[in-house]
């Protein structure tokens, strides 16, 4: 073999590779997406089968963003201290344990608890897929390869979300729709087997040879080679406090806010899309609910083409500025025609998938390799809070204090992260990874 056949042959090796690693992480995206998005419609069942009330029906929603707020930042802190590649199967392997416990819980009290252990299963699949992809994707289309995570996501969330509304609808036991999630947990198993570690990682632990192997074999592009070398050798031993410290408490502090205050009105309005949109006369759940998730995807895909050559921030501070507006008409005017109201909230719906596409590109390029696995952890785990406040927040705040209040608390909520993310977010397109994160050190 010649060396042009050769060099042909190791290049479509490294692509097929990027396609590998891209399909079974955003694959655990788009299981995360799945599972959030599938308890919203059989929780009427519920409420007839094992006699849930309104605040047990929001405790089952908010118990999975509960699990991530403590897998997130314990996943991240393994991945950190032991390596990416161990986590990945550890976590979805405890999605497939859970999603088959889902097939034979019989209480409120144990499916809240198979629910937390999913959550604790996606909160350590985001500390470590997402920083494992970045860490992997050349820097000319991480970006990109960034976004369409959330395209997995919000495709997850549709897709269960009509599949759960279709079998209630026909009769399909409950037990059967949210042990469906097993089949893509087992599927996602096997196609992470094998897998190689992240030669950043190796390179961050002073296992150079590993790293220079790993790297030379799976990365494409000499300059990516080169850079996680050199971004390597300026890391500092990881350790949880790190992310406070002078340093990196900037990007701490923005990715949180600014993750927190993107999933606390989304979650809540999607999980219960049904209950919201019959607040103005919308009766149509499934419609509503799939219709917000379809927007969101388009939301996606018009960020994703466009990121790589806009920037990020162009993306970040504005959509939150109009989202707010949004929100403050939707409160204050309660008597809006029921067409209006559902335009508002499909442009709600799109303009939030477009400021959360930052949410899957900045923890990969804001935190270093020894705490990026924590980092993001740490920030997923905040963020979750956010929505399972979300969740929680929607049925019963509608219940006590009617739609129009709720979604002005939305509204300060949406505030708050457009005025962190006018202030502090950063500039990173087409800047390699040493670089992204060496802009928002603070010395």
């Amino acid at each position: 073999m010649s060396h042009t056949q050769q060099t042909a042959e190791d290049t479509k090796f490294k692509r097929r590779f990027i396609i590998r690693l891209f399909g079974v992480l955003a694959g655990g995206t788009f299981l995360d997406g799945y599972i959030l998005g599938i308890i919203g419609p059989v929780t009427t069942v519920l409420h007839e089968e094992l006699s849930f009330t309104a605040l047990q029906v929001g405790l089952l929603a908010a118990m999975t963003m509960l699990g991530i707020l403590v897998g997130a930042p314990l996943g991240g802190w393994a991945s950190d201290k032991w390596g990416r590649k161990p986590l990945f199967i550890i976590d979805i392997s405890l999605f497939v344990v859970a999603s088959v416990l889902q097939f034979f819980v019989g209480s409120p009290e144990l499916l809240m608890f198979v629910r937390l252990a999913m959550g604790l299963a996606i909160g350590a699949e985001y500390s470590v897929s997402w920083p494992m992809l970045a860490e992997f994707a050349p820097a000319r289309t991480r970006g990109r390869l960034m976004s369409i995570n959330q395209i997995a996501f919000y495709g997850g969330f549709m897709f269960a979300y009509a599949l759960a509304f279709y079998l209630s609808a026909i009769g399909v036991s409950w037990h059967l729709i949210l042990g469906s999630s097993t089949v893509l947990a087992v599927a996602l198993l096997l196609g992470r087997i094998g897998l190689p570690e992240s030669a950043r990682w190796l390179w961050s632990k002073g296992r150079e040879d590993e790293a220079r192997a790993i790297a030379y074999k799976y990365m494409d592009g000499a300059s990516d080679i080169a850079d996680f070398k050199r971004g390597g050798q300026e890391e500092k031993k990881a350790h949880f406090a790190e992310i406070f410290s002078r340093e990196h408490i900037r990007s701490t502090a923005f990715i949180s806010v600014f993750w927190f205050c993107n999933v606390l009105p989304y979650f809540g309005i999607a999980t219960f899309a049904g209950t919201v949109l019959s607040q103005y006369g919308l009766a149509d759940g499934l419609a509503g609910g799939v219709g917000l998730s379809m927007v969101a995807v388009i939301g996606v895909i018009v960020t994703m083409s466009l990121i790589d050559k806009a920037g990020r921030r162009v993306f970040t501070a504005p959509p939150q500025w109009i989202m707010l507006g949004i929100f403050l008409l939707l409160g204050f005017w309660s008597s809006a025609p029921s067409w209006l109201v559902l335009i508002l909230f499909f442009a709600f719906s799109f303009l939030n998938s477009v400021n959360g596409v930052l949410t899957a590109v900045y923890p990969g390029e804001l935190f270093p390799t020894g705490v990026r696995g924590v980092g993001t952890g740490f920030a997923a785990a905040f963020s979750r809070l956010g929505a399972a406040i979300g969740t929680f927040m929607l049925p019963v705040g509608i219940e006590t204090l009617g739609i129009g209040p709720v979604l002005l608390i939305l509204a300060g909520v949406v505030a708050i992260g457009a005025i962190v993310s006018q202030i502090w977010a950063p500039e990173t397109k087409g800047k390699s990874l040493s670089e992204t994160t060496a802009s928002v050190m603070v010395h």
